[in-house]
C-alpha cells in the first residue's frame, strides 16, 4: 500500500509496563530525539499536546509493535496522528541485520521502529480502527474463546485426577465439559460419599438436572451399584478429592461466566448491520458466525481480493522456490485466532453443505482432513469474500450454478447427494 501522505516527523515508540521510549525525527532532518515517558495516561497525553503544539497541527506517524492496547486507543484519539503497526517479526530480522550478536533493549527498538518507518513508510498499512460495534464483539469473542481454552484445560486436569482414585465418575457423567458434571462433583467427590448418597438421591439429582431418560439413568444407576473402589488409601483419596472439589468449583464459575458471554455475543450480534450476512454461511452456528465477522470487519476497502483475506489469515499456502526446488507449505505468520475460525467453519460446513461435503471428500482422495479442511476453507473465503463485499446473505444455489457453467466434477456429487 503506497502512502500518500505528508508527515511533519516519525516516531518510534516502545512501550512497556513502566515507561515508554520514544525516538522522534523531524522531517526537515536533523538529529534524532530521544525521549523517556513514564507509564501515565496523563503523562502521555501531555506529550501529544506538546507535538501538536510543536509541529502546529501537522500529521506525524507513529510506529509501534502492537495493533491493541491502551496506548494505541490513547494514540488513535487524536486525529493528527496516524499510527502504523509493526510486525514483532519483521522488526526482529530488520533488528538482527545491523545487531548479529541479537542484543536490544527498549531505546535501541524505539530507534529502530522509528528508521523502520521512515524508511518502509510505503510498504506498511496505517491502523484504521473498526467501528466500536464491530471491535467490541471481535473483544467478546475472543475472551470467550480464551476461557473456553481454560475450561478445557481444567478438564483435562480434572480427568487426570479422577483416573487415579474415582474412575467411574467419568462414566456416569458423559462429559466433563457440562455444569452438571461441575455440580455433580462438587456434591460428591468420592465413590464412598455417592454410594452413602444412595440411589434415590442420584435419581434426583440426575432429574434435578433434566436428564431424564429412564434408560440411562438405570444404566448409571446399576453402574453405582456394582462399582468397586479403585483405592481406598485415604493418603491418595483426601488430596485429590479435595483438588476435584476445587477444580469443579472453577468450572462451576467459568461455565456462567461463559454462558454470560455468550449471551452478550448474541446480543452484539442481533444489533450488528452485518450480522444476516454471516450468520446465513454453512456452519457458522452462534459461536462461528461473530468470530468470522469480527476476522473481516466492516472496513470493505480494508480487502482488495479474497486472496488478502486468505493470505492475512494464513489459509493461503505459501510457495518457496529456489533454482530447481519448490516447496509449498503451511503459512504460520498470521492471526492465529482468526485462522482458526476459519478452519473450524469449513469443519462444520462440509458437514452442513452437501457441494462442500463433496469437496472435502474429493480432496480426502489425497489429503488428510486437516489438509482437506484448509482447502475447503480456502474456497469458502473466495465465497464469503463476495458476499461481505456486495452485502448479500450465502446462497448455496449460486455456487452450484457457477459450478455447473464451469462443467465442475463436484455437480454430479451434488445432485446424486440431493436426490
Amino acid at each position: 500500500m503506497q502512502t500518500q501522505k505528508k508527515f511533519a516527523a516519525t516516531i518510534g515508540l516502545d512501550w512497556a509496563d513502566t515507561h515508554h521510549d520514544l525516538w522522534l525525527q523531524p522531517a526537515g532532518g536533523g538529529q534524532p530525539e530521544h525521549l523517556i515517558l513514564e507509564q501515565q495516561p496523563e503523562a502521555l497525553h501531555l506529550w501529544i499536546a506538546q507535538i501538536r503544539a510543536r509541529f502546529k497541527n501537522q500529521a506525524v506517524a507513529i510506529a509501534l509493535e502492537t495493533s491493541r492496547g491502551p496506548v494505541l486507543c490513547a494514540l488513535l484519539a487524536y486525529d493528527f496522528i496516524t499510527v502504523f503497526p509493526v510486525n514483532p517479526k519483521a522488526l526482529s530480522s530488520y533488528r538482527d541485520s545491523f545487531r548479529v550478536s541479537g542484543a536490544k533493549d527498549d531505546r535501541s527498538d524505539a530507534l529502530l521502529l522509528e528508521q523502520y518507518l521512515r524508511h518502509y513508510m510505503d510498504q506498511l498499512k496505517p491502523l484504521c480502527p473498526d467501528n466500536v460495534p464491530t471491535r467490541q464483539l471481535a473483544g467478546l469473542v475472543e475472551k470467550r474463546r480464551s476461557l473456553v481454552d481454560l475450561r478445557t484445560q481444567l478438564v483435562n486436569q480434572l480427568h487426570a485426577e479422577l483416573k487415579m482414585y474415582y474412575p467411574l465418575a467419568p462414566t456416569l457423567l458423559d462429559k466433563l465439559t457440562t455444569p452438571l458434571a461441575a455440580a455433580f462433583l462438587k456434591k460428591w467427590p468420592t465413590l464412598e460419599a455417592l454410594q452413602k448418597a444412595g440411589a434415590n438421591k442420584v435419581r434426583a439429582f440426575f432429574y434435578g438436572h433434566n436428564c431424564r431418560s429412564a434408560k440411562k439413568l438405570q444404566a448409571r444407576l446399576d453402574a453405582l451399584a456394582s462399582a468397586v473402589a479403585l483405592t481406598t488409601d485415604p493418603a491418595l483419596i483426601v488430596p485429590a478429592s479435595l483438588t476435584v472439589q476445587t477444580l469443579a468449583g472453577l468450572l462451576e464459575v467459568l461455565h456462567d461466566s461463559i454462558a454470560t458471554l455468550e449471551q452478550e455475543i448474541e446480543r452484539a450480534m442481533d444489533a450488528h448491520p452485518d450480522a444476516p450476512i454471516f450468520r446465513s454461511f454453512p456452519g457458522a452456528g452462534p459461536a462461528l458466525a461473530p468470530r468470522l465477522l469480527a476476522a473481516f470487519g466492516t472496513q470493505r476497502d480494508r480487502f482488495q481480493s479474497a486472496q488478502e483475506v486468505q493470505q492475512l489469515y494464513g489459509i493461503a499456502p505459501v510457495t518457496r522456490a529456489s533454482g530447481q526446488s519448490e516447496l509449498v507449505h503451511m503459512r504460520y505468520r498470521c492471526p492465529k485466532f482468526g485462522k482458526q475460525s476459519f478452519h473450524e467453519n469449513a469443519g462444520q460446513a462440509y458437514k452442513k453443505e452437501p457441494w462442500a461435503r463433496a469437496y472435502y471428500d474429493q480432496q480426502r482422495k489425497s489429503k488428510k482432513h486437516h489438509a482437506a479442511v484448509r482447502a475447503l476453507a480456502f474456497k469458502l473465503m473466495r465465497i464469503y469474500f463476495v458476499c461481505w463485499r456486495d452485502r448479500k446473505t450465502y446462497d448455496p444455489n449460486t455456487y452450484v450454478n457457477s459450478l455447473e457453467k464451469r462443467g465442475s466434477t463436484l455437480v454430479k456429487t451434488v445432485t446424486k447427494t440431493r436426490c
